[in-house]
């Protein structure tokens, strides 16, 4: 008998220590995992997912990977200079320069791996071009560029005798010194982490997973709003656990909302995702009416940064009472369009959208995070034994608002420099034994899920009116008070119920709302992805949000 793809057997005889302990399994995790089992194939890794490991926040990127490829055409200089155009003058420029300059051959590597980008007849890689862009530098597998390197990752892992990959087991609480009864504050120094605690989904059990070093890549936390491109999965675990141990929060109040997702009025979770690529093809934005509204907010039109586009066509919704604008591609080719966006021609075609005839309706929609766990060029975190990388951390490259394509290229390049560092920390640290089992004593389970699914609801409800594109004081206030009385009645539930996976997720889900709203409230201007009506501009210089 199997559950869920492990046999009984397995479940009995689970060896719950390691040397390196991975949380995710997207670009950045398995990336880290390869590069370490190359270096050392005496170390053993352990990669945990929540879902199947065909499942991530990686798998879901459409438009693609940016790198310098046509050094003829463009430069790393280029590359930096909108990167740090983008990010509103909050990127970390050395971050910014290493990222740019290593990238190109992190993807050469995962190319060696098998991943798949499309080329020309003549053989050459066709480089797209997305919003805030200087030239074409995306490399892209048709409109799956993410479930191509997700693919190709897991395949590449699979082949190393000494990764073990876990699938479904949600990651709990960071193990620390405050598990063997310390008391643990944010100014305790040294803070250590030696493990996670785990909820394995298959029989519900909480397990100890203990390792010498930990690595963090657990993805972003786009559920907290009513409309996410996110998959259901992308609950902020990493981020809240992090907070919960006492580690550096930074830059929350920057949450990137993707301009062009598909409008359905059914409100699909997750929304369906029109790529940025498809605007750098010739898609132009515009009203009901068929007319042009970009060319009012920025220069650049259509392909301006995500931020201003995002803002543009909020405003232009609001300004006309409208649920929606949209995007017109319908002057395009039709075979190219075809050949390039297979998923969305489809996706449009199935409700009733011919997009060589009809303008596709779009709305904004959150789609990342340029805040969360601090991490420096290494990748390490405030807590000893904790490294970090990927979309759950602020490492500096984003700044307040991340260029088209970069997530992808900051998982590789991090996942390399975490491993290159990690393989030559490792053997300092021994496995921490006398850490407690988990204690579920007393708990019982929730007598009305109903009370776990309205708080969701409300959580996202909260999020979206009150700390979404646009920004007040008084809309921060508002949503700070009602997530505290969700955040009072959900701990409650919590601390007398047995572990659910939907318990887990929406504690984690209001703990990323909080860090969002109070970094927001924190910042007292408009910067980037932040946008605020009481303070509209952006001051000279305000440094980063730390929580």
């Amino acid at each position: 008998m199997c559950y869920l793809g492990r046999s009984i057997l397995e479940l009995t005889q689970k060896r719950l220590e390691t040397d390196i302990l991975i949380v995710g399994g997207g670009i950045t995790g398995l990336s880290t995992a390869i590069y370490i089992a190359e270096k050392r194939p005496d170390l053993e890794i352990k990669v945990l997912t929540k879902a199947q490991k065909e499942e991530s926040n990686t798998r879901y990127a459409q438009g693609g990977i940016a790198a310098v490829w046509d050094f003829k055409e463009d430069s790393y200089g280029k590359h930096v200079a909108d990167t740090l155009d983008a990010g509103a003058g909050l990127c970390n420029e050395d971050v910014v320069r290493f990222v740019v300059e290593e990238g190109p051959e992190r993807v050469r590597e995962i190319i060696e791996w098998g991943t798949r980008f499309d080329k020309t007849e003549e053989g050459a890689y066709r480089l797209g071009v997305e919003g805030g862009h200087s030239e074409s530098r995306i490399l892209h597998f048709k409109d799956l560029s993410g479930w191509e390197i997700q693919r190709a990752l897991n395949e590449k892992a699979a082949t190393f005798g000494n990764i073990e990959v876990l699938e479904h087991y949600f990651a709990l609480d960071l193990i620390t010194q405050h598990h063997l009864g310390y008391n643990v504050t944010r100014v305790t120094p040294a803070i250590q982490c030696y493990g996670i605690y785990a909820l394995d989904l298959v029989n519900l059990d909480v397990e100890k997973l203990l390792a010498k070093v930990t690595v963090m890549a657990t993805g972003g936390g786009g559920q907290i709003y009513r409309s996410t491109t996110n998959p259901v999965i992308a609950t902020g675990d990493g981020m809240a656990m992090m907070y919960r141990a006492k580690g550096r929060i930074a830059n929350m109040e920057f949450v990137q909302f993707h301009p062009t997702s598909l409008y359905r009025p059914d409100g699909e979770n997750p929304a369906f995702l029109i790529s940025e690529a498809v605007r750098g093809s010739g898609g132009i934005l515009k009203s009901q009416e068929g007319v042009e509204f970009m060319d009012q907010y920025d220069e650049r039109k259509s392909l301006a940064p995500r931020d201003i586009v995002a803002r543009a066509i909020d405003n232009e919704m609001k300004k006309r009472g409208a649920e929606c604008m949209f995007l017109d591609c319908t002057h395009l080719d039709k075979q190219g369009f075809m050949d390039h966006f297979p998923t969305i021609y489809d996706k449009c075609q199935s409700v009733g959208i011919d997009p060589m005839k009809d303008m596709i309706p779009v709305v904004p929609a959150c789609h990342y995070f340029c805040g969360g766990v601090d991490v420096d060029v290494h990748g390490r975190t405030s807590i000893e034994r904790l490294y970090a990388g990927g979309e759950c951390t602020s490492s500096g490259l984003h700044g307040a608002n991340r260029l088209a394509s970069n997530s992808l290229l900051e998982g590789l390049v991090y996942g390399y420099r975490i491993a290159r560092h990690l393989v030559g920390e490792v053997d300092k640290y021994e496995i921490r034994q006398g850490i407690p089992d988990w204690d579920a004593q007393g708990t019982t389970k929730p007598k009305e899920m109903v009370l776990i699914t309205q708080s969701l609801k409300e959580l996202k409800e909260i999020m979206s009116y009150y700390v979404g594109i646009v920004r007040s004081n008084v809309r921060l206030k508002r949503a700070m008070d009602r997530l505290w009385l969700l955040y009072r009645e959900t701990e409650d539930v919590y601390h007398s119920s047995t572990l659910s996976p939907q318990l887990c997720e929406l504690r984690n889900l209001i703990t990323i709302g909080y860090l969002v709203t109070r970094s927001a409230s924190m910042r007292h201007e408009s910067r980037g992805l932040h946008f605020t009506t009481d303070f509209p501009e952006k001051l000279p210089f305000i440094e980063n949000t730390y929580l």
